[in-house]
């Protein structure tokens, strides 16, 4: 054998982990395969057209934080037909929709020039009521098959207490539904903006009144 071909155990011991490197990259190449991204939206940029409410002191309220049905919290678009629930596929919100929630709500109260005003809880002493939310529904429902235009559904559960006692206001129910126009994400997404403003526009005149029936 030729003293130059001769290999010294250093030398071996390096081509081993070298051969066991390449196949582990190889191994993680075949078991995480590269994906195609989820395309990113968001809802809650449509205006909220509050109705005019009775004039008055200006309220102060604090808000809780809204209580969000679980399957629809997360920032998965939540579809169901027939009673039978499923995910859009390929399709994000840009945050969770819970997030992207409270975000509009607080964005439909400081666009209102109404009585109501969202205050922070550094200044609970001078809040009049406390607001609490509960999204119940929150999906694109197919009532009329898998292949026509969905609906979307934005189901609001609202209850005003005092502050100082927290004796019960009002306990109210805000529903709102808008037709896609197509049976497309693209189409879908701003229809959930506008049921989101729909029943923000509601829920915002609801407050101006100190938790009486909104004008119609």
């Amino acid at each position: 054998m030729n003293p130059m071909n001769r290999k010294t155990p250093r030398a071996v011991a390096k081509i081993v982990t070298a051969a066991a490197l390449a196949l582990s990259l190889s191994a993680c190449i075949s078991v995480f395969p590269e994906a195609e991204p989820a395309t990113l939206y968001r809802f809650g940029g449509a205006d909220v057209s509050v109705p005019k409410g009775p004039g008055g002191a200006a309220l102060g309220v604090l808000k809780a934080p809204t209580v969000f049905t679980r399957a629809s919290a997360g920032d998965r678009l939540l579809t169901s037909t027939q009673g039978e629930v499923a995910y859009i596929a390929g399709a994000r919100w840009v945050s969770p929709a819970s997030v992207l929630f409270e975000e509009a709500v607080a964005s439909a109260f400081q666009a209102d020039t109404g009585r109501a005003r969202l205050i922070g809880r550094g200044e609970i002493a001078k809040a009049d009521l406390v607001l609490r939310l509960e999204v119940r529904t929150f999906e694109a429902q197919y009532v009329n098959g898998p292949k026509a235009a969905p609906e979307v559904l934005v189901r609001v559960r609202g209850v005003l207490t005092k502050n100082q006692d927290r004796s019960l206001v009002s306990d109210r129910v805000f529903e709102a539904r808008v037709k896609a126009a197509d049976n497309r994400v693209s189409a879908i997404v701003p229809a959930y903006d506008q049921a989101t403003a729909k029943v923000l526009g509601e829920v915002v005149a609801w407050v101006n009144a100190g938790g009486a029936a909104s004008p119609n």
